[in-house]
């Protein structure tokens, strides 16, 4: 075994991590040679699935507030590093890349213990706590934007993301609309919260729906697994899709013409790949990273960051967007100054090289 990956918790680290990896398939590296290591929730799933090894580590992430399970976390630090370290030396890992969620501390630890060469990615625009801890000892930390705090050897390289994003709009369109019965003659504002979903966001839409009296749209509503039951379209004065979750968001993107979404580094990163115009609304958890993801893209011109507080004005910002088409074309086009395509083969490539 040559590889390791560490990724685990939400899409927003599973799916650029599966990007690299393929990736590293094109470079020749057989899929058996890439060990993915993560915990028992999302990672646990999609990397199986895809054919990859999969090392499931006992895992707890480090709770920002004053609670008594942050006296454990060292133990289980310490006991997942040293599963890592058995594994690595059973498969012979010669290079370590963590994708920043809290499994990359103890991998990470496990890397630089056996002195084998230990590579970072942090998708926003300040960094995660986990690789603020490990970027001491990374040969380099990829970042996704210019300028990202709390890294050392930092490099700009953008957000992985798989290759299915980089077919045409235009090319998946039509098959978009069809895969969610949506009508090709009204504007279809795509809302994402995230692969967990987002109760704020979902709340705001709900209220959106209902009270609409703007020119004709549609809703396509990615509202995260555990949401589904909970969402209740009755009432609502225009066609509202709402889908628990998508494993091919490239079809979300492809039948969105304005996009609501949360600032995850993936989400954005997606959002300017596609070339889609959003409103950005960023999620108060995680040290307040999506704000910065959010607050770059609005500088672009590409977005508009909404702040959680302001909420109540979603409705008016959509229909402002709705009715100016203009608007949205040069928010698309600035989205393309943000992309990024090329980030999940040049990491690769670093890896690689790495191996010797």
């Amino acid at each position: 075994m040559s590889y390791a990956i560490a990724a685990a918790g939400t899409g927003g680290h599973v799916y650029p991590g599966l990007a690299i990896a393929e990736e590293l398939e094109r470079h020749g590296v057989a899929k058996r040679d890439v060990l993915f290591v993560g915990g028992d929730r999302l990672e646990a799933q999609v990397y199986p699935e895809a054919g990859f090894p999969f090392l499931a580590l006992r895992l707890q992430g480090l709770r920002r507030s004053l609670a008594i399970d942050n006296l454990k976390l060292p133990f289980v630090v310490r006991t997942a590093s040293r599963r890592a370290r058995s594994e690595f030396e059973s498969r012979g890992v010669k290079v370590v890349l963590g994708m920043g969620s809290y499994v990359t501390v103890p991998v990470g630890w496990a890397a630089h213990r056996m002195g084998i060469p230990l590579y970072l990615h942090e998708q926003n625009g300040a960094a995660g706590v986990a690789n603020r801890i490990m970027s001491r000892w990374a040969q380099t930390t990829f970042v996704s934007f210019d300028g990202t705090k709390g890294v050392r050897h930092p490099e700009t390289v953008g957000t992985p993301i798989r290759r299915n994003f980089l077919t045409s709009r235009s090319d998946l369109r039509h098959v978009a609309l069809a895969r969610y019965g949506l009508d090709l003659g009204t504007v279809v504002v795509g809302v994402f919260g995230g692969s967990l979903g987002a109760g704020v966001l979902n709340a705001a839409i709900g209220d959106l729906a209902r009270h609409w009296d703007g020119p004709p749209i549609s809703l396509l509503h990615l509202v995260g697994t555990r949401n589904v039951d909970a969402v209740d379209t009755a009432g609502a004065r225009i066609p509202w899709i709402v889908v628990g979750y998508e494993d091919a968001m490239e079809y979300f993107y492809a039948a969105s013409d304005l996009v609501v979404s949360r600032a995850g580094g993936v989400a954005v990163a997606e959002i300017a790949v596609t070339h889609t115009p959003s409103i950005l609304v960023p999620g108060g958890f995680g040290g307040g990273h999506q704000a910065s993801n959010a607050a770059a893209m609005e500088r672009a011109g590409a977005a508009v960051h909404l702040a959680e507080e302001d909420i109540s004005s979603l409705r008016t910002i959509v229909r402002t967007l709705v009715e100016d088409p203009g608007k949205r074309r040069k928010m698309a086009e600035a989205a393309i100054s943000m992309a990024r395509v090329d980030a999940a083969e040049r990491i690769a490539a670093t890896l690689v090289s790495a191996h010797g």
